[in-house]
């Protein structure tokens, strides 16, 4: 009897899992439909740090076709990032305090405001610098592709968004005991290492001037990251 009441709760933690994985694609999909209205618009948005979609050129007869498909979904996830975020938290809220659910409510707006906050320091910062730099390079002409270009810049948009998430993380991992304030500052010549290895893959050029630009926030993230961390467990800390 035990042994058929605990498949039958396990039966029903993967129907809830199933439940809510269909409603968090569900809200990609809903999202993805609402980028469709204005993509056009934020394609023209995306390319104005090269002077507008004028300045760039399709080869491919799919190609543009494919860039708005590529646009729209990116943009549908930044959309549905609170109820995707919602419905995977959810799952563990049987399991967790009264306490611990406030924190994850609050935490999804936060999620949100990370990911915006690093989509736009992409879009204001690194990409005015490193954009003219990579146009300018050997001074040859260049004449890039739309595909290309959007594939570079959602691609760098996605990144650094996911980057800015790291205090989220950490606050995560403090209440899993996995990590406390006091480890996170003794390794902060590896945190740098580390940030310095994130900011090289990410950051296009390569070059010190662009990777020192995508270097200066994430280790003010870090910084935000202990901070977070000894939110998580105040009175917990191995200093």
């Amino acid at each position: 009897m035990i042994k058929n009441e605990r498949l039958m709760s396990i039966w029903e933690h993967l129907k809830e899992l199933r439940n809510r994985l269909f409603k968090a694609v569900l809200a990609l999909a809903v999202g993805t439909g609402v980028s469709f209205m204005f993509a056009d618009r934020l394609i023209h948005w995306l390319t104005l740090p090269i002077g507008s979609q004028y300045k760039l050129q399709s080869i491919e007869v799919t190609e543009n076709f494919s860039v708005f498909m590529q646009v729209s979904l990116l943009s549908g996830f930044i959309i549905a990032i609170p109820v995707i975020l919602y419905q995977l938290l959810a799952f563990i809220f049987p399991g967790l305090t009264s306490k611990e659910r406030r924190w994850i409510k609050v935490g999804i707006p936060l999620a949100t405001i990370f990911y915006a906050s690093g989509a736009l320091f992409t879009y204001y910062v690194m990409m005015p610098t490193a954009i003219p730099f990579l146009l300018g390079f050997m001074d040859i002409p260049t004449n890039p592709r739309l595909s290309n270009y959007l594939n570079f810049v959602t691609s760098l948009i996605f990144w650094v968004g996911l980057a800015f998430e790291s205090p989220l993380v950490v606050f995560l991992l403090a209440k899993l005991r996995l990590v406390t304030a006091g480890m996170l500052a003794r390794q902060w010549r590896i945190a740098v290492v580390v940030i310095a290895v994130m900011a090289a893959l990410i950051t296009p050029t390569g070059d010190p001037v662009n990777m020192g630009i995508l270097m200066a926030p994430l280790i003010v993230i870090y910084l935000v990251s202990i901070l977070f961390a000894l939110i998580a467990r105040p009175r917990k800390q191995v200093l």
